[in-house]
């Protein structure tokens, strides 16, 4: 009886087992089987102490605009719902008047480049409960005028503003034409690598609208064939300046909307320079403008008066590599200005009066500032995210402006991030790490205490834990040669020390990245998973080059692309080859973009190293990308010709001996097909036999219908025939 008992109890543990222990599919992990609940398009409000989101109703299929109050979490009002208004069935974003009066919201968007697109938009009233299309045409980046009367908007590369009270629209710049001229939005490459799309901007009273002006007539064309659905492929033609090759001619204009004139400022002596940013300050006469020289390791930021076209420089940075743009410049009442910068080898806060005159340096510290939240004029508190707590990690901080007084404002350790009230009393904490799933809370601004749940996805944290999976394990990698990487590794949830298991490397490299961060999953994680239950240990190292941990680290690859990345990889691949559970003969890598390139490069120099690799949407060769990103890290090919053709993964075909899988959409407007084709023929003038997949119509994402599971499902049979 005791046999059959334990027999018995034997079969139900082993039931149980199988059950618990789920394995990971592509076909979950493309169909969304992981997805975790967050907050959309999520809006703290300027005027009231509230928060807006963008919620979906599934039984009416209707968006919602949802007002909560920061202080209960309460839902207030519903300010609109699309069920009640047929004239939107979706609702893609939407932004506030200055006022919080009006909201203008996006539908029909259709995308051009990354961050660009074109939308159908309308203005609500809220207390009138009125919707008003001010325009039928597909526009680009509306923007209220700051009394909310007026909107500025671009269509077919010139810039308009509309009246709402006269119905009136002004056309402001009429010389637009695609590939030519560009009015108030930015070219490809300004979008790509400064990121921002609205080069244009209202003044404090709406008098006045600053642009950038884009003369890209002598830009040099790139142009793509789409296959489509149609009997002859059609082709996309657009301006794309390669480094060392003519860039776009900018320059700055001031409109008077009373007036309508426009006059250009002369900012001064420059010869081929860059307008990264324009904002009108605090004072409605004075605009700002960063200037940088094409090399970008000059940075000059202009006080332009907004009258006489006068120009003066308040802020100089010089570097002897390259000046990443802030974002953070914040102007405040008085016109002084919070500032952040990498000068004293760290990214850090710094506190401006209204000339230019440094008052404080107010974070400081061997570590960086990640996010610049907010000033809170009236307790005099900086709020902002850094990694004190660990390069990997992310937490809130306060802090005076005066550098005193610092409370870090997060408790849990792994990434924090926050969005707070418009009076500071509150914030909304959104949190992960690699093994909690992420979670909203809403927390107390003086002491980082938390007040309540808002969202927590411990559904998907039960929901995964019903697999056979283990989570990242984060360690410090030391080479040879002495240096000191960031390294996480997933190993099978059956783990044997006394096995070997091949090694399959994840990696992406470029200037100031991190991919060895601790953060909740994302869909690559889950196929890293996938690969771990089947055997493979995963592991992912961030070499030199890499960021948030400090410019001398960062800055090091400068002028030599893919030299220090590449010798840390193949150097990380050879200590994790002497564990005594990994097999160093079947140890591979995998990279996309720039991990493409860095795989591709990995595999053919260190080819006794890498038994295998895989590169989706590689450069190439750096010489067939873009001005601003490439000569930022390289300078000019004319300038430093042996630094983009020593590291080329083109120029080392030849050592090939391991197993080579390439990838490339055809429609890819970043990295383009051209990098993959220069490849291939270099491969086979080499007599060196390889895998590849061409992706037609596919951009730099390569996604869409089937396409990432065909992909993915492709790269994990490689990996399973290869490794």
């Amino acid at each position: 009886m005791k046999k059959i008992t334990f027999a018995l109890l034997l079969f139900v543990v082993s039931s149980v087992s199988v059950v618990a222990q789920q394995k990971i599919t592509l076909e979950e992990i493309w169909g969304g089987a992981f997805r975790t609940k967050g907050m959309d398009e999520l809006n703290a409000m300027k005027n009231t102490n509230q928060y807006t989101v963008l919620n979906f109703d599934r039984a009416s299929k209707s968006f919602q605009i949802d007002l909560y109050d920061f202080a209960t979490l309460e839902k207030v009002s519903t300010l609109f719902d699309t069920k009640n208004h047929s004239e939107i069935k979706s609702i893609d974003s939407y932004t506030f008047d200055k006022s919080e009066t009006k909201i203008l919201i996006a539908t029909n968007s259709n995308p051009i480049f990354r961050h660009s697109f074109t939308a159908n938009y309308f203005v609500y009233d809220i207390a009138a409960k009125k919707i008003t299309k001010f325009t039928d045409k597909a526009i680009q980046e509306p923007t209220f005028s700051p009394e909310g009367n007026k909107i500025g908007y671009a269509f077919e590369n010139n810039l308009f503003v509309h009246d709402f009270a006269s119905g009136a629209t002004t056309q402001i710049t009429t010389d637009g034409k695609k590939n030519q001229i560009i009015n108030g939005i930015t070219d490809w490459v300004y979008e790509e690598e400064f990121v921002f799309v609205k080069a244009f901007d209202w003044n404090a009273d709406g008098t006045k609208i600053a642009y950038i002006k884009f003369d890209e007539t002598e830009v040099p064309e790139f142009s793509m064939d789409l296959y489509n659905e149609g009997l002859y492929p059609t082709q996309s033609v657009f301006k794309y300046p390669k480094a060392g090759e003519k860039n776009a001619n900018v320059s700055l204009h001031i409109f008077d909307v009373k007036s309508n004139v426009s006059q250009q400022i002369n900012l001064g002596n420059y010869q081929d320079f860059y307008i990264p940013r324009i904002e009108w300050t605090s004072d409605a006469k004075t605009l700002s403008v960063q200037v940088m020289n094409r090399h970008q390791n000059n940075l000059d930021l202009h006080f332009v008066d907004g009258t006489t076209g006068a120009t003066k420089i308040v802020l100089s940075e010089k570097d002897n590599a390259y000046i990443d743009v802030t974002d953070n410049l914040t102007f405040l009442k008085d016109n002084s200005f919070i500032w952040t910068s990498e000068k004293d080898g760290f990214n850090h806060i710094y506190h401006y009066d209204k000339t230019g005159k440094l008052k404080k340096q107010i974070t400081k510290g061997n570590w960086e500032v990640t996010a610049y939240y907010g000033f809170d004029e009236k307790t005099g508190t900086i709020y902002y995210q850094s990694v004190e707590n660990g390069s990997i990690n992310r937490d809130v901080y306060a802090i005076k402006v005066d550098g005193k007084s610092k409370v870090r404002l997060s408790s849990k350790t792994g990434t924090n991030t926050a969005t707070f009230s418009p009076n500071f009393q509150f914030f909304i904490n959104s949190y992960s790490s690699a093994t909690t799933a992420p979670s909203y809370t809403l927390n107390n601004s003086k002491t980082g205490a938390m007040v309540k749940t808002i969202v927590s996805n411990d559904a998907v944290e039960t929901k995964l834990a019903k697999y056979e999976v283990t989570p990242k394990e984060f360690f410090v990698l030391t080479t040879e040669k002495g240096h000191q990487l960031n390294a996480w590794m997933i190993k099978p949830k059956s783990f044997d020390a006394t096995k070997k298991y091949p090694l399959f490397m994840y990696q992406y490299s470029g200037p100031g990245s991190q991919q060895v961060n601790n953060d909740w999953n994302g869909t690559d994680d889950y196929w890293f998973m996938m690969l771990a239950q089947q055997g493979y240990i995963v592991a992912c190292v961030d070499g030199r080059g890499t960021g948030f941990k400090g410019a001398a680290f960062k800055k090091c690859t400068q002028k030599e692309l893919g030299k220090y990345e590449v010798e840390d990889q193949i150097d990380a691949a050879k200590v994790l080859g002497k564990y005594n559970y990994i097999d160093a003969s079947r140890i591979g890598i995998f990279g996309w973009s720039y991990g493409g390139f860095m795989s591709s490069n990995c595999l053919f120099q260190g080819a006794d190293v890498f038994k295998m690799a895989i590169a989706v949407a590689p450069v190439t060769s750096w010489r067939y990308y873009d001005s601003i990103y490439t000569e930022r890290y390289m300078q000019t090919p004319q300038e430093n010709a042996s630094g983009y053709d020593n590291n080329s993964p083109i120029n080392h075909v030849s050592k090939l001996k391991g197993n080579f899988l390439l990838v490339h959409g055809t429609a890819d407007d970043n990295v383009h097909v051209q990098n993959t084709m220069k490849m291939v023929e270099a491969l086979v003038q080499a007599n060196k036999q390889f895998d590849w997949a061409i992706y037609p119509d596919k951009n730099h994402g390569i996604y869409g219908g089937k396409t990432r599971l065909q992909l993915y499902t492709k790269m994990t049979n490689f990996i399973k025939e290869k490794l």
